[in-house]
């Protein structure tokens, strides 16, 4: 049962790592595509408010 217990999670490691192999070979990518710069992040948007109140409420109905 120790022996189970010790090469059950070895065998799975393995299993995952042949599916990686598999899916590289299967999905090839160009070099340019895996090494594509980093995206620049986005220019702050100014910030608008809204028109400011009188503070006082509306009426009511």
């Amino acid at each position: 049962m120790a022996l189970l217990a010790v090469l059950i999670p070895v065998l799975m490691l393995g299993v995952v790592l042949v599916l990686g192999r598999y899916e590289e070979l299967l999905l090839p990518q160009d070099d340019a595509d895996r090494r594509e710069p980093a995206a620049a992040p986005p220019a702050a948007a100014a910030v608008v408010s809204s028109p400011a109140s009188s503070g006082t409420p509306a009426p009511a109905p």
